[in-house]
């Protein structure tokens, strides 16, 4: 058995193995040496980049959740589903925008009001983006069903830019300022240990969105035929379960969750515009891949490991070199983070086996 494996080795693989061993020493040599012989920081800086980091992973886990629902359904790579979350937020922000001047959000106490125009907010962004991904599904995405893999990939890739552009005509190329809610400004502070508000509201948010949509999967009947499709549509078609429509709510679950992630996102960041989706976009499918393609709890678990990898990574390699040099490797780390897992783990963290379970 042994010598079979072997035989199966190319000089590709050793390659390939050696660059990831290389890889994984660096970080390891980068982490030992900042945590036990640099020391730069006290533990609550430590504490504050986590946090930072699943605040930023849980909107990564969102967004990869709808990457990992369709290829799951349709095994295709729905490379526009960083627009979706972008037109969802972009034009959510009409509507915050003009909340914030009728002064919805200016009580820094917590009060009903402010709630109740972040629901609008929310809900509007939600829609929004369920609508631009179901107008996908169908002109799309549909007629192309049947057709080779890379077809409908290539569409994907089109419709992206489609709708960048599209949004840049309706609402401008401008960067557009989310309003600050008071509510959500300031710390909460446990002991020593400030953690930001906002950055709290958003791992909590993501973390019960993400559950909700584990427990419809799981448990409702829906769910069961959404899980059914995933394993055959044919023999799912040939016990009464209608493809067409399954399809179509799973673009919606995960549109409805890429909407909310751009609420979030705003809310952390401040500004939009109709380039946004495309770096998150590429975050979140590198995300998916991380935790396993296909796989619910791998989506989640990937966006909040990378979210940390690249809020605590910056810290641990640069010393002194600046915002700029520290956000720029933000992006190195997230995928060198990927190449590692394609050649030490292509199945992902998780280790699903994409023929035998997609949702």
């Amino acid at each position: 058995m042994r010598q079979r494996r072997f035989k199966n080795v190319t000089a590709t693989d050793v390659f390939m193995w050696a660059i990831g061993a290389a890889i994984l020493l660096f970080v390891c040599y980068g982490t030992i040496r900042q945590l036990f012989f640099i020391k730069r920081y006290d533990p609550a800086e430590w504490v504050d980049f986590v946090l930072s980091g699943l605040g930023q992973g849980g909107v990564y886990a969102l967004i990869a959740l709808g990457y990992t629902l369709v290829y799951g359904i349709l095994l295709m790579i729905n490379f526009a589903h960083g627009e979706v979350f972008m037109g969802g937020a972009f034009t959510a922000f009409f509507v915050a925008d003009a909340f914030g001047r009728k002064g919805y959000f200016d009580s820094p106490n917590f009060n009903v009001k402010t709630l109740l125009a972040l629901g609008v907010v929310f809900l509007v962004s939600m829609v929004t983006s369920v609508l631009i991904a179901v107008i996908l599904e169908r002109v799309a995405y549909r007629p192309l069903r049947g057709a080779p893999r890379l077809v409908p990939l290539i569409t994907a890739i089109g419709a992206s830019f489609f709708l960048q552009y599209t949004f840049s005509g309706l609402y401008g190329s401008g960067v557009k300022t989310y309003p600050d809610v008071e509510m959500l400004k300031g710390e909460w502070s446990v002991g020593d240990i400030g953690m930001a508000k906002i950055q709290i509201v958003v791992i909590i948010a993501a973390v019960l969105m993400m559950l909700g949509l584990y427990w419809f999967v799981q448990l409702t009947k829906t769910g069961k035929s959404l899980r059914a499709v995933a394993e055959d549509k044919d023999v799912a078609a040939l016990m009464g379960i209608d493809v067409d429509r399954v399809i179509v709510i799973t673009f919606v679950l995960g549109a409805a969750l890429a909407g909310a992630a751009g609420v979030l996102y705003a809310l952390m960041f401040k500004q939009v515009q109709f380039m946004m989706g495309f770096i998150p976009g590429l975050k979140a499918f590198t995300a998916a891949v991380l935790g396993g393609i296909g796989n619910i709890p791998g989506a989640m678990l990937g966006g909040f490991f990378l979210g940390i990898v690249e809020s605590v990574g910056p810290s641990l390699f640069l010393e002194g070199a600046g915002i700029p040099a520290a956000y720029q490797l933000k992006d190195v780390i997230a995928f060198t983070m990927l190449v590692l897992v394609l050649i030490l783990r292509p199945s992902g963290i998780l280790g699903e086996r994409l023929t035998d379970k997609k949702a």
